[in-house]
């Protein structure tokens, strides 16, 4: 007997893999480039809730609660979120979309407030902005 051992025939050919991109229906989540950011504060009580950002240079654009906000930061957060997801399957670019959601400012629980829109040299600095309650 031989010890080497037959080849399965299903494996006997030239293996192929087909590259298949998957269409991306939202922005990236982070970067390290600066990005631009509007602030969401509660309709009740004018708490801030979160910050929606955005980036062109690494199409990127995310929703972060605010750290102290609790439970209504994060429900607030699936509707920008949302919006977010419709104009990145439009095909526009993050800051397009921030510029709509300031224009169209009112969303479930909370509403962009007036004069926010501000710089910030990165994703990672409005997290820091939210986290520090």
């Amino acid at each position: 007997m031989s010890s080497e051992r037959p080849i399965n025939p299903r494996f006997a050919e030239d293996v192929h893999f087909d590259l298949v991109t998957r269409s991306s229906a939202r922005y990236e989540s982070w970067t390290d480039k600066p990005v631009r950011y509007l602030t969401v504060v509660d309709k009740e009580g004018g708490a801030v809730l979160g910050y929606l950002w955005a980036s062109d240079e690494d199409d990127a654009a995310a929703w972060v609660p605010r750290g102290d906000a609790g439970g209504r930061a994060l429900a607030e957060g699936g509707h920008w979120y949302a919006r977010l997801k419709e104009a990145k399957g439009r095909g526009i670019p993050p800051s397009q979309a921030l510029s709509e959601m300031f224009s169209s400012p009112e969303g479930n629980r909370g509403r962009v407030l007036p004069g926010s829109l501000t710089d910030a040299p990165s994703a990672d600095a409005v997290k820091a902005l939210a986290a520090h309650a």
